[in-house]
């Protein structure tokens, strides 16, 4: 692997997001047919602080794939799309009930119920109207929008989320449960921009496969670390709410495996996932470190 110096890589990972963010505002300048009082809460909720990683991931697939990019965009933008739903509607009362995400006010806070449902709603069509529209050739955009569809549906993210929020502490569980919720929850999403990255980008079979090893781990250590936030975070670090899912003995890693060997199966997660990299063969360095940069980072998470 050619050594790349961190400002290189630094630099990289926030140029991809800069031009994230740039064409998420592009993408939601929807125009007066649209009633402001939807369009500002989307705006509010897709273009706050977010780390975009699922769009990042989505764009570091494609170019690792031997791919261009801007190609990729559409997706990133629409797995960004989703996520930003999937968070609306966690937050509000009936599921979670959270008052701050991304060091501001939730949805339906800064607004209303309604507006955060809405919005929420809106944001789910249109991200597979961007997919539609916006990637070519057709045959392509169809294949990207069936891989989005189904890590968003009832056997994958809201499936995972039925599961988290039918548990209760007096059920049994295991491990593998756990597991099995945040694969779904949270893991598949970010397959699936890894999936929609490397088929953009003409990822070979051998390709896809370390992608789908690397993808399977990293989701699990970032659901590890972020269930470790809620112990050991810092509020205005991690711009919402900490302690919460302990005091409520929510079915979470630190829960159920306790602080030292979550942080243990967390750090075993990310050594799999890079490993999952180590023979991986790209024209696209830099693509590759970054990817191992920000595995690596999450076990140095404040956010």
């Amino acid at each position: 692997m050619q050594d790349l110096s961190e400002q290189q890589v630094t630099e990289y990972l926030n140029l991809l997001k800069s031009e994230i963010d740039s064409r998420l505002d592009e993408y939601t300048q929807f125009g007066p047919d649209c009633p402001k009082t939807l369009s500002e809460p989307i705006r509010y909720s897709l273009l706050s602080r977010g780390k975009r990683i699922r769009p990042t991931m989505t764009l570091l697939a494609c170019e690792l794939s031997g791919g261009v990019r801007s190609k990729a965009m559409p997706a990133a933008c629409a797995a960004e799309m989703i996520h930003t739903y999937s968070m609306i509607h966690d937050d509000l009362p009936a599921m979670d009930n959270d008052d701050l995400r991304r060091g501001q006010l939730t949805c339906h806070i800064q607004f209303d119920e309604a507006s955060a449902i809405l919005a929420g709603d809106a944001l789910l069509a249109y991200a597979f109207e961007i997919l539609a529209r916006k990637l070519f050739p057709s045959g392509l955009a169809g294949e990207c929008v069936a891989i989005l569809a189904e890590a968003s549906g009832p056997l994958q993210l809201v499936g995972g989320q039925a599961d988290d929020m039918s548990w209760n502490a007096g059920g049994g569980t295991s491990l593998e449960f756990l597991e099995s919720i945040h694969h779904r929850k949270t893991g598949m999403l970010i397959l699936a921009g890894l999936r929609m990255g490397a088929r953009i980008g003409g990822a070979s079979e051998t390709q896809k496969k370390m992608l789908e090893e690397y993808g399977n781990n990293y989701g699990l250590a970032f659901q590890i670390t972020d269930d470790l936030l809620d112990w050991v975070g810092d509020e205005e670090m991690t711009g919402k709410r900490v302690h919460k899912d302990k005091s409520q003995g929510k079915l979470t890693f630190p829960t159920y495996l306790g602080l030292d060997e979550s942080k243990k199966q967390a750090k075993e997660r990310v050594e799999a996932a890079c490993a999952a990299l180590a023979n991986f063969k790209t024209p696209h360095q830099l693509a590759l470190q970054a990817l191992v940069r920000l595995t690596r980072n999450l076990l140095e998470r404040k956010k």
